[in-house]
């Protein structure tokens, strides 16, 4: 029962998650296209109570006149709409999530038995989860100390975005090494999305807070505390797709396996943020197609690099020989065995490795049959040694080589 209630959770967790995360990052990129989209108030009873842009709309069978202020309105009424709650409860049930998928099981998912590092294959599941929280803090940190030195009033944000980029690829680097290939990348995509929710709780929305406290008492605001919020919105506007993408990720092991995997996830990161770059200029009316360009090629990249190598076909001389024999000599009977050895205390209708209720991902392998329509996924997942999930069942290396050998039939 105790598998079926963390099952349960972390559906319930993951929906919520989901939900939570629509509506955030649906406000953040309308709020972003409305901003851009301003134009300067052509009523001069609008210009006399300080507009600084409007836009008109039509949506639902309505129409919408947008009116900005920047510290200036007429006048200030009580009930306005505060937009935090969706990024908390995003950050929150993500974190949620993280607990009860690999927190509570860390020895498994956090511990990366091939790091090229001894003190990392070393570590125990509990120091394992320490350090991957320590990422979210620490890196939350770094990132807030580079806008405060490099950019504190705001006027280097050109330099600022290079040194967070290398910050992210730094560590998309340091992940990879020190973690499992899934856990590295959804420890970099949460360590991004600490900065947006962070960015929010300690920033945005307490600077807001200041400048209606001070219109209020009919004082002038700081306009730093605007100027800092629109900073961390920002960045959270260029963070949005990669984090998406690193929150995804855990279902295509291409990415996370491969020997480069921190290439790709720097990649993938980059071309994220130029694709939104060019969405962000549609909004003001221009439309360069160097951006989306420069993302398809980054992503062309990642499909070179991720891959796999071709398998050599057999000189004309072995064409039927012992290398072919050898291949067909692996049956479907010797790999199963493996995999019901190895595999199947969690991939399984009825698994019995302790806190699993389901096979994870779905992925079944009682039978033959099974096993079969999973080949190339078990041949790639087994030969790049993501699974078994740290060895937990103590494949072979010969076991890996019969694998490696089968033509999938």
């Amino acid at each position: 029962m105790e598998g079926f209630f963390l099952e349960y959770g972390n559906l319930l967790l993951r929906w919520l998650h989901v939900i939570a995360a629509i509506a955030w990052i649906g406000e953040s990129i309308y709020f972003v296209m409305l901003d851009l989209s301003l134009h300067a108030p052509k009523g001069e009873h609008s210009k006399k109570l300080g507009v600084y842009g409007e836009m008109w709309a039509v949506h639902g069978g309505g129409f919408y006149h947008n009116q900005k202020y920047l510290t200036n309105p007429a006048e200030l009424p009580n009930d306005l709409h505060w937009s935090f709650w969706k990024a908390y409860t995003t950050w929150l049930s993500g974190f949620g999530l993280f607990m009860l998928l690999y927190l509570l099981k860390a020895d498994i998912y956090l511990v990366n038995p091939s790091s090229p590092w001894e003190w990392a294959r070393n570590m125990s599941g509990t120091e394992a989860g320490i350090l991957a929280v320590l990422f979210l803090v620490v890196g939350y940190n770094v990132y807030s100390r580079l806008c405060r030195i490099i950019s504190p009033t705001v006027n280097h944000d050109g330099w600022l975005s290079v040194a967070v980029g290398v910050m992210m690829v730094f560590v998309a680097w340091l992940t990879t090494q020190i973690f499992p290939g899934r856990a590295a990348f959804l420890i970099t995509g949460a360590l991004m999305a600490t900065c947006m929710s962070a960015g929010v709780f300690f920033w945005i929305i307490p600077g807001q807070r200041r400048m209606v406290k001070a219109l209020k008492a009919g004082e002038k605001p700081n306009p730093l505390d605007g100027a800092w919020g629109k900073q961390r919105s920002v960045h959270n506007t260029y963070f949005t797709l990669p984090v998406i993408f690193l929150m995804l990720s855990n279902h295509y092991s291409f990415t996370y396996s491969n020997e480069y995997a921190w290439v790709i996830m720097s990649l993938f990161i980059f071309a994220g943020a130029v694709i939104r770059q060019y969405f962000v200029l549609r909004h003001t009316g221009k439309n360069d197609l160097r951006y989306p360009a420069a993302g398809i090629l980054m992503l062309a990249l990642i499909g070179w690099i991720a891959a796999p190598a071709p398998t050599a076909a057999p000189a004309p001389s072995q064409t039927g020989s012992a290398a072919t024999a050898a291949q067909a000599a692996v049956t479907i009977n010797q790999v199963h065995g493996i995999i019901t050895a190895r595999c199947v205390e969690c991939h399984s209708a009825k698994p019995t490795q302790p806190g699993f209720a389901a096979a994870p991902a779905g992925i079944l392998l009682d039978t033959n049959e099974q096993t079969l329509q999973h080949a190339a996924q078990i041949k790639q997942v087994v030969g790049n040694k993501y699974m078994p999930l740290a060895n937990l069942t103590k494949m072979t290396d010969e076991e890996r080589a019969v694998i490696a050998a089968w033509n999938g039939q």
